[in-house]
């Protein structure tokens, strides 16, 4: 996964094509099991676009999408509202929800 700022997320959504943006914070243990599981995730898909971002850099979007706890996973479908994952149940239900 590539760092993001909050422009490259904008600019994602520009494109109108289904996008992921993975926010974390370095000291969650909870975020290093969801890294690991966006890898699996990436490995299996590499057409997906995720992006991830230390949410403690990129604090207007936290206020902006109303973030309530880290990992949370943004996920932006065409035509559709930004679709927020704070909690990442299996690698399955990762796939099933970016699909």
């Amino acid at each position: 996964m590539d760092n993001w700022t909050i422009e490259d997320w904008e600019r994602e959504q520009a494109a109108e094509q289904l996008a992921a943006f993975y926010l974390f914070t370095p000291m969650c243990g909870t975020c290093a099991v969801a890294s690991k599981m966006l890898t699996v995730i990436e490995t299996l898909r590499p057409e997906l676009t995720i992006g991830k971002a230390d949410l403690n850099y990129v604090v207007q979007l936290a206020e902006d999408y109303k973030i309530e706890s880290v990992p949370c996973l943004l996920i932006h479908r065409p035509g559709q509202p930004v679709e927020k994952i704070y909690a990442f149940q299996s690698v399955p239900y990762l796939l099933e929800k970016l699909s």
